[in-house]
Order: structure tokens, then sequence, then C-alpha cells
């Protein structure tokens, strides 16, 4: 049993190092794009690295994807985690 909880933190531990650079790259990029916005700043360039077009690669068919499947693993796996008992 103790085994389990090991792989069941392995797993987790695995998708979040995974996703965590894409999704801070969406949410950082997003962000400052809603402030520069207002502001008259035209940094189209933001925009499209949070829908995942980085010039040197273009992910956009499947960033957005990725970013949910991994959020929702995320999610359910830290919340098995969390319901188990110590």
């Amino acid at each position: 049993m103790e085994r389990l909880k090991t792989n069941k933190r392995k797993i987790h531990r695995k998708i979040a190092a995974i996703s965590a650079i894409p999704l801070l790259i969406t949410i950082l990029s997003g962000t400052i794009y809603s402030i520069l916005q207002p502001l008259g700043v035209d940094a189209f360039w933001l925009i499209k690295w949070h829908t995942g077009n980085f010039d040197i690669i273009n992910l956009q068919p499947f960033y957005s994807i990725f970013l949910g499947i991994a959020s929702i693993i995320s999610i359910i796996s830290g919340i098995k985690i969390l319901k188990e008992k110590p």
C-alpha cells in the first residue's frame, strides 16, 4: 500500500513539473498583455506566446489541449493524494 502512495506522488510530481513551465508562460503572458493593452502598448507577441506560438516552434494546435489535460490530471491526482489517510 505504501508503494502505491509513493507512485501516486511521483506521478503527480512529474506531471506538475512538466506542466509548470507552459502554465507559467500562459499566465504571465496573458496577465502582462492585459496590463499593457490599456496603456496602448501593442505586444501581440505576448498573445502568440499565450497560445503556444513561440516563433521557433509553433505548438498552437495542441498547446491548449496539453495544458487542459495536464491541469485535469494534476488536479485529480492531487485530490486523490489529499484523500489518502496518513
